[in-house]
């Protein structure tokens, strides 16, 4: 007996596995031409990544916090602090047993996230280091709102140090004290605030992190979930307002889920607080959603320094290679 017609409905492709079908008249093509709008970007070997709509948002948001075009961001290079700068490393060198840095330069103006990416051993949480004084370079400079901070001396470096917050890998709360007494310590040690002032403080960054004071604020580190130790670090970070944020790897070993509220979080501190941020990642998808711009380490130096949609579109071999199946 012939072979009956092959049902063209069941076929990939075919009239029931389209998201129009049923729709009569020019609903179905304004229906497609919606999809169409609204579909994620698929690169291709031969093509570049196209624009989306999230990109578009995107960039209007990091324009508007920017203040300025990307094409007028000052030089990092060049000598001497640069204008509108919060933090800037300017030809930094930088050796151990071997070279770690060799003539790195960027820059963070207020209100922005600058995203630091690349290999493990390149250097990245180095850059942190620096920013925070703890280490000094071999030669360069590196500025906190204009101030060479390169030769500061221990004490001088300590009150540059209350302009910043940081977020370890792993939040590292002291284990022994309660989340109010963890978020509480940098309060006691370095303002004059009283008990009901460091309480409100505490129970306001709380709050800014999504968690309920009354329900944790007694608890211990060991009985929080990995998500939880990280905002309570994040609350940490922020307790004394600082102006800027230091991140390392704030979403490693997370759940998806989880990385999306630490990565929200982040995104409204620079949004709502104008909070400067630089931020130590190796996840590429959330370091695309929070950036203002992307510093990619590669053999010891900044290889790319652009906005994330600039890094997406870029032909370099091994930038395409970096970002893999992104």
């Amino acid at each position: 007996m012939a072979d009956e017609p092959r049902d063209q409905t069941l076929a990939p492709g075919g009239t029931r596995n389209r998201p129009d079908a049923g729709l009569d008249g020019d609903e179905a093509p304004r229906r497609r031409a919606q999809d169409d709008e609204l579909a994620p970007a698929r690169r291709t070997s031969d093509a570049p990544l196209r624009e989306t709509r999230g990109h578009r948002v995107r960039q209007a948001i990091r324009d508007e916090l920017s203040g300025d075009a990307p094409s007028d961001r000052p030089l990092a290079e060049e000598e001497g602090p640069a204008e509108g700068a919060v933090i800037e490393l300017e030809r930094v060198h930088l050796s151990f047993d071997r070279p770690i840095l060799d003539d790195v330069s960027f820059l963070a103006r207020e209100g922005e996230t600058i995203v630091v990416v690349g290999e493990s051993g390149t250097g990245k949480s180095t850059t942190l280091k620096l920013i925070l004084r703890l280490l000094v370079p071999d030669s360069g400079r590196v500025y906190i709102d204009g101030q060479d901070i390169t030769q500061l001396t221990f004490n001088e470096a300590l009150r540059v140090r209350q302009k910043m917050g940081m977020v370890f890998q792993g939040a590292a709360l002291f284990d022994s004290m309660s989340v109010f007494e963890n978020i509480a310590y940098p309060l006691r040690e370095h303002t004059e605030l009283t008990d009901e002032e460091i309480e409100a403080r505490v129970r306001e960054k709380l709050e800014f992190v999504d968690l309920e004071p009354d329900q944790v604020m007694d608890k211990l580190p060991s009985e929080l979930s990995g998500g939880m130790k990280k905002r309570v670090g994040i609350a940490r970070g922020m307790a004394n307002n600082p102006e800027i944020m230091l991140y390392d790897e704030p979403t490693s070993g997370l759940d998806p889920l989880t990385t999306g509220t630490i990565t929200r979080l982040i995104m409204k501190l620079q949004r709502e607080l104008r909070v400067t941020s630089v931020v130590v990642s190796h996840d590429i998808r959330s370091a695309f959603r929070m950036a203002s711009y992307i510093a990619l380490l590669s053999d010891r130096r900044i290889t790319f320094f652009g906005t994330p949609e600039e890094m997406s579109g870029s032909d370099d071999p091994y930038i395409r290679s970096f970002l893999g199946g992104f």
